[in-house]
């Protein structure tokens, strides 16, 4: 699997086809294999012919493990997306982030905006103003000394989640301690390149997706019906809904 240093972070990426390119960027406690490789995501959009980039976020899956909050920082985590860019020389991209990828594709939509083409915020509505995402207790868990000491229903979904993967934990209570800047909505309305916001309606993590889409100035929601925050991820509606975004962007 290919690596590149990121300031001297080192970190795991995909990079597969030829076409227009879309960078993935992953969710909290994921890596570019569960979230777009095993959803058929990756598979979905070669077929589109596009050549799709995907990486390991600081702390996940192949890349290397940090564990101070602060080097979690999500413009630290948007920079590398911009310099994993660099890297394969690509000058702009079309940005698919899901939950704590969606917060860093926002936050690179602001800090290098000459990069992303047009960002789809998949699991992440008004709650990239209004609350910081996932409640900062998953950190708790993550550090608890076995699944059997979590009692708090989300904090079991993520401790569960982390010990099937076998996820390094403590650099994940790094994480989610160190990556919950959210964003005003003076900033937000910076965002000025096309943005589907698709959210699960029973969703309870992400917040509203068309409370966010009203203050984008080139913004849209998608309802993704009757799914949940993680299942939506592979759901069909995304899919296509992001299919269908991408052929009405300019």
């Amino acid at each position: 699997m290919p690596t590149f240093s990121s300031d001297g972070v080192e970190l795991a990426y995909l990079d597969e086809g030829a076409g227009d390119v879309v960078l993935l960027i992953h969710g909290f406690g994921s890596t570019k294999e569960i979230n777009w490789v095993n959803t058929g995501w990756v598979k979905l959009l070669l077929g589109a012919g596009r050549r799709v980039i995907a990486f390991d976020h600081r702390g996940h899956g192949a890349s290397e493990k940090l564990y101070d909050p602060e080097l979690y920082h999500t413009e630290l985590m948007a920079d590398d997306a911009a310099r994993l860019l660099d890297h394969l020389g690509v000058q702009q991209a079309d940005v698919i982030g899901y939950s704590m990828g969606a917060r860093v594709g926002a936050h690179l939509a602001l800090l290098h905006p000459e990069r992303v083409r047009s960002l789809v915020m998949g699991g992440l509505g008004i709650h990239l103003v209004e609350g910081a995402g996932l409640p900062q207790s998953i950190a708790d868990a993550l550090e608890a000394p076995s699944l059997d000491d979590v009692t708090d229903p989300m904090g079991r979904m993520f401790r569960a989640f982390g010990d099937a993967n076998k996820a390094d934990l403590k650099a994940l209570a790094a994480c989610i301690r160190g990556s919950r800047q959210m964003l005003s909505e003076a900033e937000v309305r910076r965002i000025f390149q096309p943005v589907l916001v698709a959210v699960g309606t029973r969703d309870a993590v992400a917040g509203d997706a068309h409370r966010l889409a009203a203050l984008l100035p080139d913004g849209e929601a998608l309802d993704i019906p009757g799914r949940d925050h993680n299942p939506a991820v592979g759901d069909k509606v995304f899919k296509q809904g992001v299919l269908d975004f991408f052929a009405r962007r300019p």
